[in-house]
């Protein structure tokens, strides 16, 4: 299977298994990754979801340049289509998304990344949008989420030119969130996704679905959906856990409900 899962508990790493060919996807691995992240997005018991590649050279090279090459018209917007679908899901499922981003990630693997919630990379990280040297720029999202994670100048220097950036230039400019060693990465993933899980689910939920409008459409409409949500947790049993869990100074067990 060229997309793999596997759980630790509650967290499930979802790994692009193509590395002969740098894990670049063509459609099929595309329309496979959706799949499985539909099956995730849907599984209460899963709480965080960490997304990477395998092997020590690439998070994802990209989309697959032979299969694109023969695109018509129509196939190409298809494509462009199942690549935003499973951009959509890592970024609005109802848990946290985390990229592990283990070498390269370029075109449509630095798309994927950017459409997760939060991006660990490794210092050997590269990631860039070079379509503009293939006669075409980012169509998986990447002209409109590369700019809300940096900034709208940053974001056309990247997409104009084609450059691709290290890791350090990475953290400096808000594309990335943490810098690891490459042996330690995985391991740092998985602690941060620990934390998460141990959150209250429903309040996570909620917290991404608000923090998501922050950027984006009506301002005072976004703070109105903010306050719906917040009072709608105030219907949980995890907000009575969590409270009460602090006047009784514990730990609190949040269950989802």
């Amino acid at each position: 299977m060229a997309i793999d899962v596997e759980r630790s508990g509650a967290i499930a790493v979802v790994t692009v298994n193509r590395p002969e060919a740098l894990n670049a996807i063509d459609v099929e691995h595309a329309a496979e990754l959706r799949d499985r992240l539909e099956e995730l997005a849907a599984d209460e018991a899963v709480r965080a979801v960490i997304l990477t590649g395998a092997g020590e050279k690439a998070f994802v090279a990209g989309a697959d340049i032979k299969y694109m090459h023969g695109l018509g018209v129509l196939e190409a917007r298809r494509w462009g289509e199942l690549g935003h679908r499973v951009g959509a899901l890592l970024e609005t499922m109802p848990k946290p998304t985390v990229a592990a981003v283990n070498g390269f990630a370029l075109g449509g693997g630095c798309e994927l990344a950017l459409a997760c919630d939060l991006r660990l990379a490794s210092t050997s990280a590269k990631l860039g949008q070079p379509e503009v040297n293939l006669g075409i720029f980012p169509g998986w999202g990447g002209t409109q989420r590369l700019a809300r994670a940096t900034s709208l100048a940053y974001a056309k220097e990247l997409v104009f030119t084609g450059r691709m950036v290290g890791a350090e230039e990475a953290l400096a400019r808000g594309l990335v969130n943490a810098v690891h060693e490459a042996p330690e990465l995985m391991t740092k993933a998985l602690e941060l996704c620990d934390t998460l899980a141990a959150k209250g689910p429903l309040a996570l939920a909620y917290a991404k679905e608000a923090m998501n409008l922050a950027l984006q459409g009506d301002h005072a409409e976004s703070l109105e959906t903010e306050a719906r949500l917040f009072a709608m947790l105030f219907a949980t049993a995890d907000q009575k856990e969590g409270m009460a869990a602090f006047v009784e100074k514990r730990e609190p067990r949040f269950r989802g409900s």
